[in-house]
């Protein structure tokens, strides 16, 4: 399996570790006072995470578990945590934390990028929504499912229930990833994995970056779960307007599909969630409640950030993206 080409450096981190993807060998330069939520770090520990996923073209599977290659991702992982600690105060209520999710405001939602596209966004910033979406969407589900080993009982069975769901129920053509590749097509986008990595800016690989750290951490179950939560509490609402501002924009029926089934199918999963992986996971693991609480947290601080960056630049008549789209894909910035 070919994975997707190796991007362009962003820093003196990102430039030393592609290097090292291309020749196999770390030739790392001290991290120094790296921005945590910078491009450079970012970037770098993206394409660490992707060497356990689908990998790039042109780099060595037997990297995935290189010394050197992990020695780097835990350096560039403790950065990244430890500023999420600092920027989330600590909250130790966990059920708390999910039922502020469920608040919808009262009127519209000026700090919302689901509520700005339902009520004013143009085809292009759904595009670009889109794009900067499908980093995690081309491969929905997959970084939750590391958690499954780590579960028992309760929590474990209405995990792999939730995501068998994600997973399509057996078939091929309900995957919610594939479905997501129809909406690019539908909005004439190219759906190929990792295909726009290049356009993604810091603040929508640190979304997706959460989740993998995440995962790929036992010690982080419990933030997981409370990330797993927050994606499905506030999945349905999120998706109805999403679904409501590609009508109005006039995208396809493939478009509109994948926001519609998440309405419905996160409505049922969001009551799994809570319940029974949530209440599951606290009433073999009470010690984890607090680590659910930062998972929430942590999740709603990086989309907070995710979305005011399209905001301030959408509102201003801007690319949101790094890299604009070609002529054709997209607003031009100029």
């Amino acid at each position: 399996m070919t994975g997707p080409r190796l991007p362009t450096a962003r820093g003196e981190v990102s430039a030393g570790l592609l290097s090292a993807l291309r020749d196999g060998e770390l030739r790392r330069p001290p991290p120094g006072a790296l921005d945590p939520y910078g491009d450079d770090l970012q970037l770098a520990l993206y394409l660490l995470y992707e060497l356990h996923y689908q990998g790039f073209e042109g780099v060595a599977e037997d990297l995935e578990w290189d010394p050197g290659l992990l020695a780097l991702r835990r350096t560039l992982e403790r950065r990244f945590l430890a500023a999420l600690r600092a920027d989330v105060p600590p909250h130790a209520d966990a059920g708390q934390a999910l039922a502020a999710l469920l608040v919808e405001p009262v009127g519209p939602d000026d700090t919302s990028v689901s509520h700005y596209l339902r009520r004013e966004g143009e085809l292009w910033q759904l595009r670009e929504y889109a794009v900067l979406r499908s980093l995690y969407h081309l491969k929905e589900a997959d970084p939750h499912a590391w958690v499954i080993p780590r579960l028992r009982g309760r929590a474990k069975a209405a995990m792999v229930a939730v995501e068998f769901d994600e997973f399509g129920a057996g078939r091929a053509d309900e995957i919610h990833a594939r479905m997501f590749a129809d909406l690019m097509g539908d909005l004439d986008l190219e759906p190929a994995y990792g295909h726009y990595l290049e356009q993604a800016p810091a603040e929508a690989l640190a979304t997706v970056n959460l989740m993998s750290l995440f995962g790929l951490h036992r010690a982080l179950r419990g933030a997981l779960v409370g990330h797993f939560a927050t994606v499905e509490v506030t999945s349905p609402p999120d998706s109805r307007r999403l679904a409501a501002a590609l009508r109005r924009t006039g995208a396809g029926a493939a478009a509109q599909r994948f926001y519609d089934e998440h309405v419905a199918a996160d409505a049922v999963h969001e009551q799994v969630v809570r319940r029974d992986v949530v209440g599951g996971l606290l009433a073999s693991e009470p010690h984890l409640e607090a680590d659910v609480a930062f998972g929430v947290h942590a999740t709603g601080f990086l989309e907070d950030r995710l979305g005011d960056r399209l905001l301030r630049t959408w509102r201003r008549r801007r690319s949101a993206l790094r890299v604009p789209l070609p002529d054709g894909e997209g607003r031009r910035t100029s």
